[in-house]
């Protein structure tokens, strides 16, 4: 009897034993590593782009000279670096909620108006572009908040309320059209309210009058996979000169 209870129990922990380590198999397979997938990352990036290019991070080593100011959502599904095949040096990027250009301000809005200032007056780009895209969260989140002074969150919405203007000009033009292609249209018109924004930068304005640098706006639909790009005409003329 002693001997059966032992073995029945050995046969009990063998068993216990297998099904840990199935259960640790299956778990295993399915869970995410962050630091694997960094370190993956950066290893392939190093073999196929870095280690391939030698003349090119050698420039790069001695500084930065991009060509394009870029204004692009924080939205993991639109890096313009990817839709727009950017190459290392050639863009200078920022990401924020709703890809929006706040009004010139030294106080409230200054770590982008920092990156505006920084890509102009220092580094001389000749490019500006705002690329709004579709199924925007931020874009819906402007559609839908209150058009009062209270808030559902500490900070988006008073965020995304910079293209209040844009939401305004589309309730007003397409209040016939349906929620879902009102946000479509307000994607792109939030863009050219940000377009305007950048003009409240004296440095950018006076760059746009003597034609050192172009301002663009764009729109990516990766529902579509299409991307729109235009111009608009300001009409302003250069800076008198004494």
């Amino acid at each position: 009897m002693l001997k059966y209870n032992y073995e029945k129990g050995h046969l009990n922990d063998i068993a216990a034993a297998k099904i840990k380590e199935l259960t640790a198999e299956l778990e295993g397979t399915d869970k995410f590593d962050p630091v694997e997938k960094i370190q993956n990352g950066f290893a392939q990036f190093k073999k196929e782009i870095y280690e391939k290019n030698p003349d090119l991070f050698g420039e790069l080593a001695k500084g930065q000279s991009p060509k394009f100011l870029v204004f692009a959502c924080s939205d993991s599904r639109v890096c313009p670096s990817h839709i727009l095949n950017f190459q290392p040096g050639e863009a200078f990027i920022v990401r924020n909620i709703a890809n929006m250009v706040p009004p010139f301000c030294k106080t409230r809005y200054s770590g982008v108006g920092a990156a505006i200032e920084y890509a102009v007056l220092n580094l001389k780009v000749e490019n500006i572009v705002v690329i709004g895209h579709s199924c925007c969260g931020g874009i819906k989140g402007l559609m839908s908040c209150t058009d009062d002074d209270n808030t559902a969150s500490d900070f988006i919405e008073n965020w995304v309320k910079i293209g209040a203007p844009a939401k305004a000009k589309v309730k007003a033009e397409s209040h016939h059209l349906d929620f879902t292609e009102q946000c479509t249209s307000l994607e792109k018109e939030a863009v050219n309210v940000s377009l305007g924004n950048l003009l409240t930068y004296p440095f950018v304005r006076d760059a746009v009058a003597k034609k050192t640098v172009s301002v663009k706006g764009g729109h990516y639909d990766f529902v579509k996979g299409t991307f729109e790009l235009w111009n608009l005409d300001f009409g302003l003329s250069p800076p008198l000169t004494v």
